[in-house]
């Protein structure tokens, strides 16, 4: 039997009632959750732009992040994610990675299945997520970005969004446990030069987080 291709979407895949559950499972489950949980405080939404052709690109702390991002947004994100997550033994975490619109990305070897699952995102009124730093990072320093989101900014034209994580120390286990805020940042265009992107993105992430910033020693090297 021939392996399920999770990294291919159509524009079909993003059709009226993925998005409508996508929204709705946003106001009803994550919301309450984070402020529950969370206390969350978002930042910055005067930043969104009207337009969905856009990259979220946000630092990467835990495995919340997506519906915190998607809630400070108050958008529907199709997320990039590492293949493992399709295939992981929790049933309602693959089940909450297909079912929300995420596509599985080779990180060691993109595929040009990629590029047309991206094309496709854009045909609809769904924007793309993507974390540059590519995996969870719990030291709090941002460098070794993985360039991705600066090509398919080019390749679409898309501008991009920084988000910001800030304050995440461990996942609460009983109400009003911890303290997150969301920081949405400026715009950054697609049409400055790759590095200055890099640079760009890195330096609103670090400003936002205060984490330390070593993107021109990634950069160098």
């Amino acid at each position: 039997m021939k392996e399920k291709n999770y990294n291919r979407r159509t524009e079909r895949d993003y059709n009226f009632f993925r998005t409508f559950f996508y929204l709705f499972f946003v106001a009803a489950v994550v919301y309450p959750i984070t402020k529950l949980m969370y206390n969350i405080k978002i930042e910055g939404r005067e930043n969104l732009p009207k337009s969905s052709r856009v990259i979220y690109a946000g630092n990467h702390v835990s495995y919340i992040d997506p519906p915190l991002i998607s809630l400070a947004a108050w958008k529907n994100i199709a997320y990039m994610a590492k293949q493992e997550l399709f295939k992981d033994k929790d049933r309602l975490l693959r089940f909450l990675v297909h079912i929300l619109g995420a596509f599985a990305v080779n990180r060691e070897k993109p595929e040009i299945a990629t590029f047309k699952t991206v094309k496709s995102i854009f045909n609809t009124s769904w924007s793309l997520g993507i974390f540059p730093q590519g995996k969870i990072v719990k030291e709090p320093v941002i460098s070794n970005l993985h360039k991705g989101f600066v090509l398919f900014a080019k390749k679409f034209q898309a501008d991009i969004i920084p988000v910001a994580i800030c304050g995440f120390d461990g996942y609460a286990k009983k109400l009003f446990e911890k303290h997150i805020t969301v920081k949405i940042g400026k715009p950054i265009s697609y049409t400055l030069d790759d590095d200055e992107i890099v640079r760009e993105w890195a330096r609103q992430i670090a400003e936002f987080t205060g984490f330390e910033n070593r993107i021109e020693e990634s950069l160098k090297s």
